[in-house]
């Protein structure tokens, strides 16, 4: 891979990043001002706002419920919600036409064909989703069997965006031990696709350039300060006063 490339999927990725995953992250956080937004446990949400604040009151309790929506389950469904946008926008040069495998490559480290299932992160699959792989797998098998095309195990591997080896779930897990087919995780899987070890490290900057743009602070204060006024949000402050 030229430079030029490995520069291409980098810019690439900060608009994939900006326009799919920032700006919906924006967007779902502007529905917070409005209580019903969340499923609120009058308990937990007091406790957490006099934990934040050293006592109670409904900017605290705004505070508790956002802070764990914005910067936790917020950003990271978002995030692992635009992979298949991060397949046809990022990595569009690799796209794979065989049904179920999202990106082919050859793999800069043993030089062969790999047929790649595309996922975000080390804990973001399920039970189901290992039986998902490993069918979509067993049909590209099938079909190299039928055309009499030559498929090793070790050509249909699962490619992971982020994260380290070290930290993959039980899921993932299973499917080496069980099923025997890799799991290529951050700087691995970067490096087999682009032959650049440092590759991995260059995409974090450049997403860390587009989170220096999204600067939410005054606008984030606006939601927390809207959202402490909502009747169901005073109503818990004043019953606990």
């Amino acid at each position: 891979m030229t430079e030029a490339e490995k520069a291409e999927i980098i810019e690439k990725a900060k608009s994939w990043f900006r326009d799919s995953v920032a700006s919906n992250h924006m967007a779902n956080t502007r529905k917070l001002v409005d209580a019903k937004e969340f499923n609120v446990n009058p308990f937990t949400a007091v406790y957490l706002a006099s934990f934040l604040k050293g006592k109670l009151d409904a900017d605290g309790i705004a505070r508790a419920l956002i802070y764990p929506r914005v910067f936790g389950t917020s950003i990271a469904t978002t995030f692992g919600d635009q992979v298949q946008r991060f397949t046809s926008e990022v990595l569009s040069g690799f796209k794979s036409i065989v049904s179920g495998i999202d990106i082919e490559f050859d793999d800069h480290v043993d030089g062969k064909r790999k047929y790649c299932q595309l996922k975000s992160g080390p804990n973001t699959i399920n039970k189901d989703d290992v039986v998902s792989i490993d069918g979509h797998f067993r049909a590209i098998k099938n079909l190299a069997r039928t055309n009499r095309f030559d498929l090793a195990i070790d050509q249909l591997v699962v490619g992971i965006v982020y994260g380290e080896k070290s930290r993959i779930n039980g899921h993932y897990k299973k499917i080496e031990r069980d099923y025997h087919y890799d799991v290529l995780v951050g700087e691995e899987f970067w490096y087999r696709l682009t032959g650049d070890q440092g590759f991995y490290s260059d995409l974090l900057v450049a997403i860390t350039e587009v989170a220096v743009e999204a600067n939410f602070k005054e606008e984030l204060e606006d939601i927390i300060s809207t959202l402490a006024k909502d009747p169901i949000i005073a109503a818990m402050a004043v019953e606990q006063d």
